[in-house]
């Protein structure tokens, strides 16, 4: 995941009021999070809006950071809440005491919440179940300090701006900057509306077996528009899968990730047919509400089996924006794929200035040629593909470029600016390329994983350009045998338990020794031999790197491990469904169930909702994971990460171009027996049966072979 201001401290300069005081970056294990980019609403588990990260967002924009209610006299007793899918919530409390004659509860309060693109609904419903009339007063009461993203990630703490009564209308409330403007409306109107504090109050009164509603509803809007809007209404760019399996974990986290990657959606206001806009995927809630390179590459190859309109979308949109020059201060180079793309500049702490369009990254250029190739194999239309080949093209000849230029044929980073990313992997944080003993080491950084990225970008390009008959593919196939034969003379190390690869060369050509998660991402890419990928399987199986939970992303037998460490001991879902998926490609079945499970405990652990990353203790510290608390959940690649350990337990691939779909149902009788109805494959439907004896069938679409191995 990409972590540009994870582990940083920010300062955004905004018009927001004033005066702004800094703080801690705010805890998110225990929000309650709707969302429907490019909105999003935090809260506790009451519902109460009332501090830290909470609020009502749109844009990377806080529309409200303060939305309680209260009950004069009238303690509220929370009794319940949590999500209602991925865009809803509920809320419920008692008001302790009132009309009660038995020591059973009479009168509660039911908050009902919805959000969607721009628009916060809150309905209020309080009923009187007991046998005594009731009368109270209710006051909800609101503000917001219009503060970026930026300013509430890093802790500040900003004066609320003052509300003004909504064009003169007495049922609400209106703030506004230069170019942003939030207005609350009530149904029905208050009646008592305090402007300067915020509050709507109501005088309630209930017979025995009757309610009260009331709904407020916020609206907030950038005066020239969102900067990635949300897709139409029924423009899902996939086909929505049922699966029903022996162990419900699978079914409930599927079913949840599927509702959350639905309400990431953004679309590129670029695209051609406004009417049909190519739609990706923000990389996380709420701090990466956005467009990213790696973060929606990787979720899109991810979610293949559902179809490759995603898939399509996202490659045409980070197309749109290649790089054509070069320009040091955004780090932009011709053919390079970019790493985020901002509002505005995003200013982190003193140390860190990211322009609004930043490519301050390694791994996004050879991961888009990669899912071309991948979409394609699944079906993508031919016309669509050969579309974007110059763009593949111009990726390669980046990639090809970028190693000669590092002296000795890897594909590395440096930082050239002074104030970005001294990390451009997908562990992005300072301190996570590390030695064995602690030490950071110093760029530039030659990353194992993106070697085997720019191995399997080289092969996929190669064949790309050979189906569709475009010069340079035996060149290619060329260049990625000479990167394997460098790897595996430069990057191999050995400890007491044997040899493996080094996380990654530093700036003097050293091997940085440490053992990382890293394994993962190399197996099943083509870049290791049969004996090497053995070795990487064995040690993927240590507890040093399963946890039980998945897969930390450093060994625990390490100096400097972490379980809370954000790249060095934590756990990220997406980097361990990686590793199924590779073990898998590998041939080794039994170490890919081990993590797939550990998995699946954790999903039951947070929810069927697995957060961008938890913490890296062992089940011999506990049966569930702690939290990284300050993680986003939803996150894309969290979540698509459920298609792709269900792929790799069907041990499904599809070469649409072979006229092929292979099932080898490698651990899928683990959850038999087993349905899967709605994959898809070159535009149809892909229907999997497994018994419980591991016994396979599989329902193809036209005329491919399926093969079962």
């Amino acid at each position: 995941m990409d972590t540009t201001v994870k582990t940083q401290d920010t300062n955004g300069s905004v018009t927001a009021p004033s005066p702004v005081t800094g703080g801690l970056q705010p805890f998110l294990h225990d929000a309650v999070v709707t969302l429907h980019a490019p909105s999003l609403v935090i809260s506790r588990e009451d519902g109460q809006l009332s501090g830290g990260a909470d609020g009502f967002y749109h844009g990377d924009r806080r529309a409200l950071s303060r939305l309680t209610v209260t009950a004069e006299g009238i303690a509220l007793a929370p009794v319940q809440g949590g999500l209602r899918g991925a865009d809803r919530a509920g809320f419920r409390a008692i008001l302790r005491g009132l009309g009660e004659v038995t020591p059973d509860p009479a009168v509660a309060l039911h908050r009902r919440r919805s959000t969607s693109d721009g628009r916060f609904e809150e309905v209020f419903e309080v009923t009187n179940a007991g046998g005594e009339h009731v009368r109270l007063r209710l006051t909800v009461s609101v503000g917001t300090d219009l503060a970026t993203m930026e300013q509430v990630k890093s802790g500040h703490v900003i004066a609320e701006a003052p509300p003004q009564v909504a064009g003169g209308d007495t049922t609400g409330l209106a703030w506004s900057t230069d170019d942003f403007t939030v207005r609350l409306a009530a149904e029905p109107a208050p009646d008592a509306l305090r402007v300067p504090t915020g509050e709507l109050s109501y005088d309630i009164d209930l017979k025995p077996g009757t309610s009260w509603t009331a709904t407020l509803t916020c609206t907030a809007t950038y005066a020239d528009g969102d900067q990635f809007p949300a897709p139409p209404a029924g423009r899902l760019p996939w086909r929505i899968p049922v699966l029903r399996s022996a162990d419900r974990r699978f079914d409930r986290w599927l079913e949840q990730s599927l509702a959350d990657l639905d309400r990431l959606r953004l679309t590129d206001p670029r695209s051609p047919d406004p009417d049909r806009p190519d739609q990706f995927l923000a990389a996380g809630a709420p701090w990466f509400l956005t467009l990213f390179g790696r973060d929606p590459l990787w979720a899109a190859r991810m979610l293949l089996p559902l179809g490759t309109e995603l898939a399509a979308g996202t490659l045409r949109t980070l197309a749109r924006r290649q790089g054509l020059v070069t320009d040091p201060a955004t780090e932009e180079q011709p053919g390079k794929i970019l790493h985020e793309v901002r509002r505005d500049t995003l200013q982190i702490a003193d140390r860190l200035s990211l322009p609004p369009v930043y490519y301050g990254t390694v791994d996004a250029t050879p991961l888009w040629i990669t899912l071309l190739h991948d979409a394609w194999r699944w079906g993508l239309n031919p016309a669509e593909v050969e579309e974007l080949l110059p763009h593949a093209e111009a990726a390669l000849a980046w990639m090809r470029e970028a190693a000669d230029a590092s002296g000795d044929g890897f594909l590395k980073y440096v930082d050239q600016t002074g104030h970005g990313l001294s990390n451009q992997g997908w562990k992005d944080s300072d301190d996570s390329i590390r030695y064995r003993d602690g030490r950071r080491a110093h760029a530039p950084i030659a990353l194992c994983e993106v070697q085997a990225y720019a191995y399997e970008a080289a092969r996929a390009g190669a064949a790309l350009l050979r189906a569709f008959g475009r010069p340079g593919a035996d060149a290619w196939e060329e260049w990625a045998d000479q990167l394997a034969a460098r790897f595996r003379e430069r990057f191999w190390v050995e400890d007491e338990k044997g040899p493996y690869p080094a996380v990654a060369l530093d700036g003097d050509g050293r091997p940085v020794d440490s053992v990382t998660s890293g394994f993962g991402h190399l197996l099943g890419t083509g870049l290791l031999n049969a004996e090497e990928s053995a070795l990487l399987a064995a040690r993927i199986a240590g507890p040093d790197l399963d946890a039980g939970h998945g897969l930390r992303t450093y060994s625990s037998d390490a100096v400097g491990y972490n379980p809370y460490g954000y790249h060095v001991g934590s756990i990220w879902p997406h980097d361990t469904a990686i590793a199924v998926h590779g073990l898998i490609r590998a041939g080794f079945p039994d170490a890919a169930a081990s993590l797939a499970d550990g998995l699946l405990t954790a999903s039951a652990a947070f929810d069927a909702r697995l957060p961008e990353l938890f913490a890296g203790h062992g089940t011999e510290a506990g049966p569930g994971p702690a939290p990284y608390p300050a993680s986003c959940r939803p996150q894309a690649w969290a979540a698509a990460s459920s298609v792709l350990v269900l792929q790799a337990a069907l041990g499904l691939n599809a070469d649409v171009p072979g006229g092929t779909v292979t099932v080898a149902s490698t651990f899928a009788r683990n959850y038999g027996p087993l349905s899967l109805n709605g994959f898809q494959v070159d535009g149809n439907r892909l229907d999997v049966t497994v018994t419980a004896d591991g016994a396979a069938q599989v329902t193809a679409p036209g005329e491919l072979v399926v093969t079962m191995d």
